[in-house]
């Protein structure tokens, strides 16, 4: 018993020896098993806050491959994630492009530095390099240039400019919003054209000395991310997002030596491939298949059948690496593409489809009707006359039917549109006065009957609002203009329109007739001006146009109508299109101002309004293009704008040579006294030399770049009317050397400054002539 039982013994501890000996064994083979995807052991960290984290990036020992080491921060919440030491933030991730996206820090160069040229050095290190198709460097600031320079040369790669042409530094970085930089107006933006781990980022101040109160601020920013900042309380962000790409650092080549795709030592997965690039190589997944080659079964296959990004018009059947798509049972062709699959004709090929009666194809497939007998066929016959009854009538009855049903249905359109155009509302409104009430509302009918329906023939301009027909309404004839489109807008809004513009009684505005509410979008009537715009009397061929005189007075018209919509009307109205196409002329040359589809109705309380920007480039008020803010400076630089047209007959598109516009250029020359170089001769030959130089000045006062610096309309207004009272007091003077004491008098009076009877009547109303 005893030595049984020591062999009982002995044997357990044999077994302990042996399982000593053979645990190094063990450990090795468990750290080869656990290598396959570059990871020593299963403690490794997946995850940091909502980023995933997978070999060759990793953060302990063992995790990762070399330069690929990750550090997550647990001090905020959520987590954040930090290449290597914790120096740049890690934003995700993408094995698919081999990129990871961070928050690199904004770099600061003093904009009072005395040096002309500062450097910083943007270096990421590692396997990574600042990708070129992803980013973008951004310098914001003013009166400066950033240079980006690498390579061993140290040349340079990109560069851009940013400039503000005020010396307040808060209007000039309000223009930024979110135009990506395009501008160059206080930021720009350059491009990355070469992949480089590092880069010498240089700013040269292009004033000696800087009167800008705020540093200039350069970014590497993803070219994706449109720039959003608050420019009143300067809150520029400390980093932005960028792109970095990242490949496996190593002298492997990755050249194909067949037609199959060469893997590299990382790239871990069956079905990975590898890309060559300078100092390295990428692994990637093979069309068909997604995930991260860098482990083992990393790359898996994508089920096609499944995905958006694949069509099938058939039946779709996956299989490894892609997928088959096959027409259904009964068609045949192409079912990847629309309509691709087309019906088989199965009685066509009685080889190959068996019936022994009446075939009939169906799609999809087919019927075998068998024989009939004489019986049957009696029936079918009787039925079949029955049947061709009731569809001949139906037939001869359809077209009176289908007559009704359409009237009644354009009937409640019609009822329709005519309640979502508040039509009840517009009623009751214009019902106050029973002299707007008899005219205002037209219908639909009346205005097919004017216009032949609407004909092609009839339409006589468009704009960005609208075409505009000519009409015959009551022995009257019209202007209609109608939609191209339906936009969708406040009827509120368009109701306020209707009824103020009907109280509009200008003898220099379009008159608006009336509305028609029973469209989608309502149809507006104006009274029909014959002659043509201003455009159309002003740019003629050769060297003779209109006068100076009628171009002045058209001038001194525009700008009392102007004046009488921003401050006489109930409620202020800002035109926001002046432009030569939109001022009318009838048989007399006499203006009318028209298009009033971009127009702002204006509380009087408030003096300025934010909306979407209109208008037309070229007379659009800039302030307004950068800020949004509407205001009555708005409509006066447009008709400076005009008043160069009249006086150099050159369009606001104008170029010069060294790409100035034609507002900058009369500008330039009117600060140097070199107009002469820009005034239409025929003014030059046909105008007084200080009268065409008050109008110039006038107009260079109106085009000034700050609103707060031009004229109001009624200051432009008196200044022109000011101006044709002392011609006529200069050509009476020539005309008659001899006056009585009246005449004195009035003349002495008018001199002065002092307003007539007349005078004052028009002034009472802003300066225009109510008819």
């Amino acid at each position: 018993m005893e030595r049984v039982s020591s062999s009982w013994i002995s044997f357990p501890c044999f077994l302990a020896a042996a399982l000593l000996l053979l645990l190094p064994f063990f450990a090795v083979a468990a750290a080869a098993a656990g290598s396959d995807d570059g990871r020593s052991s299963g403690n490794c960290t997946s995850r940091c806050g909502n980023i995933s984290i997978e070999y060759p990036f990793g953060m302990e020992a063992g995790c990762y491959r070399d330069g690929f080491n990750l550090t997550c921060n647990h001090s905020y919440n959520p987590p954040r994630l930090f290449l290597g030491d914790g120096t740049i933030q890690v934003l995700d991730i993408s094995f698919p492009s081999n990129e990871v996206r961070v928050n690199i820090n904004r770099m600061v160069f003093n904009s009072t530095e005395k040096r002309i040229v500062q450097n910083k050095t943007l270096d990421v290190g590692g396997p990574f390099v600042v990708s070129r198709f992803g980013n973008k460097i951004g310098l914001v600031g003013c009166n400066a240039r950033v240079d980006l320079r690498g390579g061993e040369n140290n040349s340079l790669i990109s560069s851009c400019t940013a400039v503000c042409p005020s010396e307040d530094d808060r209007f000039t970085l309000s223009g930024l919003g979110d135009s990506a930089c395009s501008s160059g107006l206080g930021c720009c933006q350059a491009t990355f054209p070469l992949d480089y781990s590092s880069y010498n980022i240089q700013i040269q101040n292009l004033q000696r000395q800087s009167v800008s109160k705020f540093d200039n601020l350069v970014y590497v920013v993803d070219e994706e991310l449109k720039f959003s900042y608050t420019p009143e309380s300067q809150n520029f962000p400390e980093a932005l997002p960028a792109v970095l790409n990242w490949f496996i650092v190593s002298n492997f080549s990755c050249t194909p030596t067949s037609s199959a795709p060469i893997t590299g030592p990382e790239c871990r997965s069956a079905n990975s491939g590898c890309s060559g690039v300078n100092g390295g190589y990428k692994c990637y997944c093979p069309n068909g298949y997604q995930g991260n080659p860098y482990v083992s079964g990393g790359c898996h296959d994508i089920d096609e059948c499944h995905s958006p990004d694949y069509s099938c018009y058939g039946v779709c059947k996956n299989t490894p690496g892609s997928y088959s798509c096959e027409c259904n049972q009964g068609y045949e062709g192409d079912a990847s593409e629309p309509n691709g699959c087309k019906d088989i004709d199965e009685c066509a090929h009685p080889e190959n489809y068996t019936c022994h009666g009446e075939c009939q194809n169906w799609p999809g497939g087919y019927t075998c009707i068998p024989a009939v007998s004489g019986r049957d066929l009696g029936l079918r016959i009787g039925l079949g006359v029955g049947g061709g009854t009731i569809l001949l009538l139906l037939a001869f009855g359809a077209p009176f039917i289908s007559s009704k049903m359409k009237l009644r249905k354009m009937k409640r359109m019609k009822e329709t549109f005519f309640r979502q155009n508040h039509g009840l509302l517009l009623e009751r409104l214009v019902s106050q006065r029973a002299d707007i009430g008899q005219r205002m509302i037209m219908t639909l009918q009346e205005l097919e009957k004017a216009t032949d329906n609407f004909d092609k023939s009839r339409e006589i301009g468009g704009g960005g609002h609208g075409v505009v027909y000519k009409g015959i309404l009551d022995l009257q004839v019209v202007a209609i203009k109608k939609s191209r489109i339906v936009v969708k807008r406040e009827i509120n809004d368009f109701i306020n329109e209707v009824a103020i513009l009907s109280q509009i009684n200008h003898r220099n505005v379009v008159k608006l007739l009336g509305c028609c509410l029973e469209t989608e979008v309502p149809l507006l009537v104006y009274e029909f001006i014959s002659n043509g715009s201003l455009d159309h009397h002003l740019y003629v061929d050769g060297p003779i146009s209109l006068s100076w005189d009628d171009r002045i007075r058209i001038a001194l018209e525009v700008a009392r109508a102007l004046t009488y919509l921003h401050s006489a009307t109930t409620i202020p109205i800002f035109h926001r299109d002046i432009k030569a196409c939109n001022i009318l002329l009838d048989e007399n040359l006499i203006s009318k101002v028209s298009d009033f589809g971009a127009s702002r109705y204006i509380p009087v309380e408030q003096t300025e309004v934010t909306t979407a920007v209109q208008g037309t480039i070229g007379y659009l008020d800039p302030m307004y293009y950068y800020t949004g803010h509407l205001t009555d400076k708005s409509d006066v630089f447009s008709f400076g704008v005009l008043l160069i047209e009249l006086l150099t007959r050159k369009r606001p598109m104008y170029m010069t040579d060294h790409g100035e516009s034609l507002v900058l250029y009369f500008a330039s020359l009117h600060r140097q006294g070199q107009l002469v170089q820009i005034i239409d001769p025929q003014v030059m030959t046909e105008g007084d030399g200080d009268q065409i130089q008050e109008v110039a000045s006038l107009a260079a006062t109106c085009t000034k770049l700050d609103g707060q610096d031009r004229p109001t309309m009624r200051d432009v207004e008196m200044t022109l009317e000011n101006l044709l009272v002392k011609k006529k007091l200069a050509s009476h003077s020539v005309k008659s050397s001899r006056y009585n004491a009246s005449e004195i008098t009035w003349h002495y009076m008018l001199a002065a400054g002092q307003e007539s009877k007349e005078m004052s009547k028009q002034y009472n109303i802003g300066g225009g002539d109510v008819v």
